[in-house]
């Protein structure tokens, strides 16, 4: 259940039923919450989505995400209906809740070395962002992703997850899905090298046909519009609705 609309400031709390259902409260254009998303459609569980304006977030906001976050997944089902913050937490408490369709691998080890691999990721998702915010960091971006190159070269898989995709590739697609809006902020200056990454050129290519990546996708021109409103001051969220 979702309209799409991204409830702001003044907007009342939607009255969702008492199915106990979860709850996400997201954004739709936020990689951190994609990545909800495409856990909760992996697992197959069915959810309400909530989306927040957040430049302008609703007063009441803080009721369901104490820091005021997305993505934020609300425990219904559970006594005082509780809710998780931070991805990377939700989306391994709902491979762990719901055991069908597993994402992380069960082998002890793999996933130490899959939970190590996301903590290397932030040299990456920050590079992005400073880009974003600031026009440099390219070459640490570059750095960062060569270390996912070789890890996928090692593992000799299509995926991180083996041969479909697991934990590892939905929590670091997001960022790949926005590779475009480097190149708006950049211009000429980006060009990705697809000698120098050919496993994740092709590792792209692959998962933009994944059932799942499919169910919560955007285009880059879509991406491209958001963050065109965004840095003139007024982000159009529903851009998609």
């Amino acid at each position: 259940m979702s309209s799409g609309k991204h409830l702001a400031k003044g907007s009342p709390k939607p009255v969702l039923p008492e199915d106990g259902l979860l709850r996400l409260y997201s954004m739709r254009f936020c990689p951190f919450a994609q990545r909800a998303h495409l856990a909760l459609n992996a697992k197959k569980v069915p959810h309400h989505a909530v989306y927040i304006n957040l430049t302008e977030k609703p007063e009441w906001f803080g009721e369901v995400s104490p820091l005021l976050k997305v993505p934020a997944l609300q425990l219904a089902g559970e006594k005082n209906q509780p809710s998780l913050i931070e991805s990377l937490i939700i989306s391994e408490y709902l491979d762990e809740k719901y055991p069908e369709n597993p994402l992380l691998p069960k082998d002890a080890l793999k996933r130490a070395q899959d939970k190590i691999l996301l903590e290397r990721f932030s040299g990456l998702s920050n590079a992005f962002t400073k880009i974003r915010l600031e026009g440099t960091g390219l070459d640490d971006f570059w750095v960062a992703l060569d270390i996912f190159e070789k890890e996928l070269s090692k593992r000799g898989t299509a995926f991180f997850g083996g041969d479909k995709p697991g934990f590892v590739d939905y929590m670091i697609w997001p960022w790949f899905e926005r590779l475009s809006v480097i190149k708006l902020r950049l211009g000429d200056e980006y060009k990705f090298d697809e000698k120098r990454f050919a496993k994740i050129s092709q590792w792209i290519s692959l998962l933009k046909e994944d059932p799942v990546v499919q169910s919560f996708y955007a285009t880059p021109e879509q991406h491209d519009e958001f963050w065109r409103t965004r840095q003139a001051g007024n982000a159009n969220y529903d851009l998609l609705a």
